[in-house]
C-alpha cells in the first residue's frame, strides 16, 4: 500500500515547504523507493494559470498542458518524475467537482456538505493520483507527499486539514505520516520557541499530531541543542523528531541537511519501510542518485571561475516569477564548473522614456547589459518593457553577446530583427498593437479570444530539425543531433507565417518547426556565438542531473567558444530527453490529450493579467 508523508506550514507561508518536501522525497529515493508529490492549494482557482507571476510566482507548465504552483516545479526536478495537472490541487477544484456531481444527481438527493461531502472528494483525489506511475518504472508509486499550502489556521485551508485528519485513519497509523514546517526566529541572539509551539498546538486541536517538526531558520546558525529540547519538551515529541533546518548556500545541499539529522532513519520505523518491496536494481539506483548528488553538491562548493549571466524581464520585482528559468541556468552552470550570477534588469529600465524619468536606473540597467557574459530574455505577456527586450536583443546580436529567447523573447528577437535588418521601424506583434500593418507575431487561430485559462497553447509539444541544420545547428547538436524534441509550450501569439520567407531570406534562420513546417519554434543565427530563441519553455524540464540543452549552451557560450564546443560533444554521446516514452508523440495526439477548450467563436478580447 502506498505510504503518505503530509508537509504542512505555520506561523508564515513561504519559509520552505516545498523544498522541504522534496528533499524527503529524494532521500526516500535514494533509499531505492519510488516517490510520488502532490501540492494542495487552497486558493480557489481552478489553477495558477490566471495569475499574475507577481501574485503568486511563476506559472509552471507540465506535460500534460496543467498550469500548476511552482512547486510542482521542484518536485519533478528533484524527484526526477513526470506529474500531470492532478498533482496539483486547489479549492477551486475540489468544488468544481462536488458541484458537477451534485447536478448529475450522484448524491443521490442528500444534502450535500463540507463534511463529508468535500472532505471525501479530497481524500478520493489524493489516494487516486497517489497510484498513478511517475517514472520510467511505470509502476505504482510507494510513497506519496503531500504539500499542504498555506499556513495551519488559515480559513481557506480548513476544509483540507479536516480532510487529513480522517485520512490518517483511513489509511492507517502505519502509511501516514506529518512532517510539519514552522519558523523559529531569532531575535537578539535567541532562538524563539513560542511560535512553534503556538501553531503545534493548533495543530493538534485540529486532530493533526505532527511526527516531525522542521524548524526554519532564517540564518546560518543551526538549531540550538537547548532550543530543539524545548521544542521537543512543549510539543509533546521526542528530540529526535525535531530537525533544523538553517540557510545554506545552496538550495541543493537541503537533503544532506536533513540526511545528517538521520530523517530517513526516522521515517523507516515510523512507517515501516522495510515491509515495501525494494528491488535490488531500484536500491542500486537510489545509492547513483546519493553519488550524484553529494557530487554535484561538493563540486558546486569549488567553483571559483564566474559566468554573469543578465536576465532583462518584466517581473523582475519578484524573483520566483522567473523559478525555473533561476533553476535552469544553476544546473547548466553546474555542468560547466562556473559560479553563476545573475545580475537583474527590469527590461522598461531600459527604455528611452526611463533616460528622462530616472537616468539613474537608464544607466544602472545599459551597464548591467554591455557588461553581460550573456543576456536572457524570457517569457511574458503585454506591451510594458517590450521595447527594452527589443533593445536588449539588438545590443547582444549587434556585439556578439550570446543570448537566448524564451517564448516572448523569441517572438520579440522576430520583432527585432525585422526592423533593424529587413528596415521595418513599425514591425509590431498583434499582441501590442491589434491592427499593425506590419504584424511579425499573430495570434494562433486555434486559441479562443474570450476564455483566459487553460486556452494557450499548453504542454508538451514536438519541434522537427531542418534537414538543412544537421551540420550547423548548435541548438539540433545540443539536442544530442536528433531530428526531433520536445518541450513544453505556453503560448497565445507565434511568428507570421506570412513573414517567414522575408526573414529566412534576409538570414534568420527557423531550424525548428512544428510538425507540418507551419509553426517556427526556433531560431538561430549561422554567424554569432550563440544566439538562439525558442518559442517552448525548456527550462521546465530542465534536471539538476541533465540541464536544458538550450541552457546548457548558452551558459557554456557565455563561459567561452571551447566551453561551448565541450558541451556540445557531450550532448551528442549523451543527451537523454527527461520525458517519458510514451509521452513522445505526435502534435495531434498530444493537442487532444491538453487541450481543455475547444475553438471558440467568440470575438472579444481579453487583455492577459500578466503585465
Amino acid at each position: 500500500m502506498t505510504k503518505y508523508i503530509l508537509v504542512s506550514g505555520g506561523v508564515v507561508s513561504g519559509i520552505g515547504k516545498g523544498v522541504i518536501a522534496s528533499s524527503t522525497g529524494l532521500l526516500l529515493k535514494t533509499a531505492g523507493l519510488k516517490v510520488t508529490a502532490i501540492k494542495i492549494d487552497p486558493y480557489m482557482n481552478i489553477d495558477a494559470g490566471t495569475m499574475r507571476p507577481t501574485e503568486h510566482g511563476e506559472v509552471y507548465v507540465l506535460n500534460d498542458g496543467g498550469e500548476v504552483d511552482l512547486d510542482l516545479g521542484n518536485y519533478e526536478r528533484y524527484l526526477d518524475v513526470t506529474l500531470s495537472k492532478d498533482n496539483n490541487i486547489t479549492t477551486g477544484k475540489i468544488y468544481r467537482e462536488v458541484i458537477d456531481k451534485e447536478r448529475r444527481g450522484e448524491y443521490l438527493g442528500k444534502t450535500v456538505q463540507i463534511v463529508p461531502h468535500v472532505t471525501n472528494a479530497i481524500q478520493d483525489w489524493i489516494q487516486r493520483v497517489s497510484k498513478v506511475p511517475v517514472d520510467e518504472s511505470g509502476e505504482e508509486p510507494d510513497i506519496c507527499i503531500v504539500e499542504l499550502g498555506g499556513t495551519v489556521g488559515d480559513i481557506e485551508s480548513a476544509p483540507f486539514i479536516e480532510a487529513m485528519r480522517q485520512f490518517q485513519f483511513r489509511v492507517g497509523h502505519d502509511n501516514f505520516a506529518l512532517i510539519h514546517v514552522s519558523l523559529v526566529p531569532d531575535m537578539h541572539g535567541e532562538q524563539k520557541t513560542k511560535p512553534t509551539q503556538t501553531t503545534v498546538h493548533a495543530l493538534r486541536g485540529l486532530g493533526l499530531l505532527p511526527d516531525l517538526i522542521a524548524c526554519r531558520l532564517l540564518g546560518r546558525q543551526p538549531l540550538e541543542s537547548s532550543t530543539k529540547d524545548k521544542i521537543s519538551m512543549f510539543c509533546h515529541v521526542a528530540s529526535e523528531q525535531v530537525i533544523g533546518v538553517h540557510d545554506v548556500s545552496s538550495v541543493y545541499h537541503v537533503p544532506l541537511l536533513l540526511q545528517s539529522q538521520r530523517i530517513i532513519e526516522y521515517l523507516r520505523k515510523r512507517l515501516n519501510l522495510a515491509s515495501l518491496n525494494i528491488t535490488e536494481e531500484w536500491a542500486s539506483k537510489g545509492l547513483s542518485l546519493e553519488a550524484k548528488w553529494r557530487g554535484v553538491t561538493k563540486g558546486q562548493e569549488r567553483l571559483f571561475d564566474e559566468v554573469k549571466i543578465v536576465l532583462v524581464g518584466k517581473y523582475t520585482d519578484l524573483k520566483d516569477s522567473y523559478m525555473s528559468v533561476i533553476k535552469a541556468l544553476e544546473h547548466s552552470a553546474f555542468r560547466v564548473r562556473r559560479r553563476l550570477t545573475i545580475q537583474w534588469v527590469e527590461s522598461s529600465e531600459l527604455e528611452p522614456s526611463t533616460q528622462e524619468s530616472d537616468p539613474a536606473k537608464y544607466h544602472d540597467a545599459w551597464r548591467a547589459v554591455v557588461g553581460a557574459g550573456g543576456i536572457l530574455v524570457p517569457g511574458g505577456f503585454g506591451k510594458r518593457g517590450t521595447e527594452g527586450m527589443i533593445l536588449a536583443i539588438k545590443w547582444a546580436r549587434e556585439q556578439q553577446i550570446p543570448f537566448l529567447g524564451i517564448c516572448m523573447g523569441f517572438q520579440m528577437a522576430v520583432v527585432e530583427w525585422a526592423r533593424s535588418v529587413l528596415g521595418i521601424p513599425d514591425a509590431q506583434s498583434t499582441e501590442f498593437v491589434p491592427d499593425a500593418q506590419n504584424a511579425f507575431v499573430v495570434f494562433m487561430p486555434e486559441i479562443s479570444r474570450t476564455h483566459m485559462g487553460g486556452t494557450m497553447r499548453l504542454g508538451l509539444r514536438p519541434t522537427v530539425f531542418d534537414r538543412d541544420s544537421e551540420s550547423w545547428s548548435k541548438a539540433r547538436k545540443l539536442y544530442g543531433g536528433n531530428e526531433k524534441m520536445w518541450e513544453r509550450h505556453r503560448h497565445r501569439y507565434e511568428v507570421n507565417p506570412e513573414q517567414v520567407q522575408r526573414l529566412q531570406e534576409s538570414g534568420l534562420t527557423f531550424v525548428g518547426k512544428d510538425e507540418k513546417g507551419e509553426r517556427m519554434q526556433i531560431l538561430e543565427l549561422k554567424d554569432h556565438p550563440f544566439f538562439m530563441g525558442l518559442q517552448a519553455h525548456p527550462e521546465l524540464c530542465s534536471r539538476p542531473l541533465n540541464p536544458s540543452p538550450p541552457f546548457l549552451g548558452f551558459i557554456a557560450a557565455s563561459c567561452g567558444q571551447s566551453d561551448l564546443e565541450e558541451q556540445i560533444q557531450q550532448q551528442l554521446r549523451s543527451f537523454h530527453p527527461p520525458h517519458p516514452e510514451h509521452s513522445m508523440v505526435s502534435e495531434e495526439a498530444l493537442r487532444i490529450s491538453t487541450q481543455e477548450h475547444p475553438i471558440a467563436n467568440g470575438v472579444g478580447t481579453m487583455t492577459p493579467p500578466t503585465d
